[in-house]
Formats: C-alpha cells, sequence, structure tokens
C-alpha cells in the first residue's frame, strides 16, 4: 500500500525532501499562489501550523501556477512575497503541477485517494488542500474555499 512516505519532493531551496521523513505527523498538503483570490489563506494556514506544530503536525505547502498563472515568481519570490505577507513560517516546496502530465507524482497519489466533487481527480484551483493522517494516508481532500479554520476540527481528530 502506499503512504506519503513513498514519496520524495524537492523544497523551495532544491533539496530533496523524503516524506518518510514526516512519518508519524499530520500533514495538511496545499497548492498555493501568490496572486489568487484564496492567497489570504496564508494566514489562516500559518495559524493552524503554529497552533498544533507543537503535537506533530505541519503545513507543506506546493507553489503552482497552473490556475490562472497566479503564481508566476520564482522560488525565492515566493518564499519572500509568503514571508513577508503573511509570516509563513511552514515549509514551501518548489513550484510543482498538480493536474496534466507533468504532474507532481504526489499529487497524481493524493487526488486518486482523496476524489473531489463528484469523483473527479483533478485539482479545480489553488488551495486544494488534503490532509494525512500520521500513517500518511490521504484522509480527506478539501476545496479552495474551505478555509484552514475550519479544518482544525478535522486535524484535530488526528493528532
Amino acid at each position: 500500500m502506499t503512504t506519503i512516505a513513498d514519496f520524495t519532493v524537492t523544497t523551495n531551496r532544491g533539496e530533496a525532501l523524503d516524506l518518510a521523513e514526516k512519518k508519524g505527523k499530520v500533514l495538511l498538503v496545499v497548492n498555493t499562489a501568490s496572486k489568487c483570490g484564496f492567497t489570504p489563506q496564508y494566514d489562516g494556514l500559518e495559524e493552524v501550523f503554529q497552533e498544533y506544530k507543537d503535537q506533530g503536525f505541519e503545513v507543506l505547502g506546493f507553489p503552482c501556477n497552473q490556475f490562472g498563472a497566479q503564481e508566476p515568481g520564482n522560488a525565492d519570490e515566493i518564499a519572500e512575497f509568503c514571508k513577508i505577507n503573511f509570516g509563513v513560517t511552514f515549509p514551501l516546496m518548489e513550484k510543482v503541477d498538480v493536474n496534466g502530465a507533468n504532474a507532481s507524482p504526489l499529487f497524481d497519489w493524493m487526488k486518486g485517494e482523496a476524489k473531489g466533487l463528484m469523483g473527479s481527480t483533478n485539482v479545480k484551483w489553488n488551495f486544494t488542500k488534503f490532509l494525512i493522517d500520521r500513517e500518511g494516508n490521504v484522509v480527506k481532500r478539501f476545496a479552495p474555499q474551505d478555509s484552514p479554520k475550519s479544518i482544525a476540527k478535522h486535524i484535530e481528530k488526528l493528532l
């Protein structure tokens, strides 16, 4: 059986991150964008990260430019924007595609594990969120309009 521990991703600093290192943590994996109507959710993501990080919770942000070209920056520009405007301290990964032929294998797996509305597998927009349990399984997919605060009760159940 596949879990998140079977994947390696690249951080926004170009370093490989073996997600097996995250085993035992509850994760919220999010495709992000800096120029989107949902961009203010960075505040909420940072809030839930700060609230639960000492209990074994982490947010992983994956910038994505596939929706309305709303993440045009490079890794340094994205990280600086997130830190200055939203105080983001949770880990940001390299920019990825979440749909299509060049989609991140991690996102392909998560989409198959937690289908979207009416059984669709594609991510529909920025700030789609996947909640992962301590064993590395996808528990639930949340839509872009689901605020991080509204997801907190689901996080708490897994901690």
